[in-house]
């Protein structure tokens, strides 16, 4: 008890876990807690602090964690979207860890001595060399190509565990989705409890991705209270709770614990295709009558967009092609476009579709600036936004994927430990790592440690 209390009063432990818990909304999770359904995660809370974060622009996985494990925006560390383009020959790509240009937690810490273990954090593949264990995310391959050291390859086949589960399975069947999330999350928790109790380790992170996968087929199907959906979508809340209480008893008392999200999560009323949009307007036109690919649009366009809502202005000697003079010209179309697309409406109800048309320099700072949209629209909870080149209209309700990300929803939980500050924001979890190891926070950072 007298090393809780210290704990409690800002001591700082040998060394740190965090569980990543992808997705979860601070709202539902303080909802939850309340009405005794999360006992796990509510038992943390109260030996310490749990509070609402926010996320990053945009609000994807892949730029949400790795500004988590950065600690820096995407100016700083170039991941700026699940999908981006090379702008000299728009061929689109799939960033990996091999576009991140700063330092990962689990690098710093290797730097330091630390040893460390890092399990299906986005983007980590491939993999690179560490102080200890890093398995790979969604991204890999294979497992295979998934894992450093190569020799724990036979641990994890002896575990069956699996990268991630195959959404695709739920536009065949949701009742076969449910038992493939199920099977993937036992072998997830079955290795991140192996890993924590066997390996030796300074620093710990895991990411549980079921839950997002979970949220995107299931989000609206359990506040509308499907009566199969609903208590299976509970089932899996509950099965998380439980793994985090195990691993909270697995933990000594110079360890501190870290349960976290990367954004929150709510229904979709509609998906939002900016590039009919963009068409219908006129400012993207295309070479041909079925685009398929950025390198079908018409050299006379002035802008497209990508995942999730980033317009791109093709801007001269910076796009292929480009036909918009950087300056004046360049900034008085991106004022029209980014006021044109604060007063877009759902065709359907009127309701506004755009919260903001964000300014790339709005949002980020550093030397990767100029690689990232130059406007980003953050949504109307409930409109997603989606990059698909060529939609006949502009809002299309989608019976599958029924949730989408948020960005001010995130969820922080630590224990042991009152958090200093304002609400936090996802930049701050890797100088507060850095700063309960007692390892320097690097100038470069942009988040602050939020504990004292």
């Amino acid at each position: 008890m007298a090393s809780f209390l210290r704990r409690l009063g800002g001591r700082s432990g040998r060394r740190v876990a965090v569980i990543g818990v992808d997705g979860v909304p601070y709202s539902y999770a303080a909802g939850e807690i309340a009405a005794g359904r999360l006992p796990g995660l509510g038992r943390l809370a109260r030996e310490g602090s749990l509070a609402r974060m926010t996320s990053v622009y945009p609000w994807v996985s892949s730029v949400a964690w790795t500004s988590c494990a950065t600690g820096c925006n995407p100016a700083k560390h170039n991941m700026f979207g699940f999908v981006d383009r090379d702008p000299a020959t728009y061929r689109t790509f799939i960033p990996t860890a091999r576009d991140i240009r700063r330092p990962m937690l689990w690098d710093l810490l290797s730097r330091a001595g630390k040893q460390v273990v890092v399990i299906n954090v986005p983007v980590t593949y491939p993999p690179q060399p560490v102080n200890g264990v890093l398995i790979a995310d969604f991204l890999s391959p294979s497992l295979d190509k998934a894992v450093y050291p190569p020799s724990l390859l036979p641990t994890l086949e002896r575990l069956d565990y699996r990268v991630d589960v195959d959404p695709w399975i739920a536009y065949e069947s949701l009742d076969r989705m449910m038992s493939e999330i199920e099977m993937v999350l036992e072998r997830r928790l079955a290795a991140i409890e192996h890993f924590l109790k066997s390996a030796r380790w300074d620093f710990f992170m895991a990411v549980i991705m079921e839950t997002d996968r979970l949220h995107h087929f299931f989000w609206s199907r359990m506040e509308e209270r499907h009566p199969v959906y609903a208590p299976f979508f509970e089932r899996v809340y509950r099965r998380v709770d439980e793994a985090i209480a195990g691993f909270a008893r697995a933990l000594d008392d110079d360890t501190t614990l870290v349960v976290m999200s990367d954004h929150g999560f709510c229904s979709i009323e509609q998906e939002v295709f900016y590039n009919h949009w963009l068409h219908e307007r006129g400012w993207l036109k295309y070479a041909n009558s079925g685009p398929k690919e950025l390198r079908d649009i018409a050299d006379s366009s002035l802008a497209y967009s990508l995942d999730p809502g980033r317009i791109f202005i093709r801007v001269r000697g910076r796009e292929r092609n480009g036909v918009v003079a950087p300056g004046a010209e360049y900034e008085a179309l991106r004022d029209e476009i980014a006021a044109a697309a604060e007063e877009l409406r759902d065709p359907g109800t009127g309701a506004r579709v755009v919260r903001k048309a964000y300014r790339r320099e709005e949002l980020y700072a550093g030397p990767y600036l100029e690689s990232a949209a130059d406007l980003i629209l953050a949504p109307v909870d409930g409109y997603d936004p989606k990059g698909a080149l060529h939609k006949a209209s502009l809002t299309h309700k989608d019976p599958v994927m029924v949730g989408m990300h948020t960005h001010d929803d995130a969820t922080l939980c630590v224990r042991g430990h009152q958090l200093a500050g304002p609400t936090p924001s996802i930049v701050d979890v890797a100088p507060t790592v850095l700063r309960l190891m007692g390892v320097p926070v690097p100038a470069e950072m942009d988040g602050t440690a939020l504990i004292k």
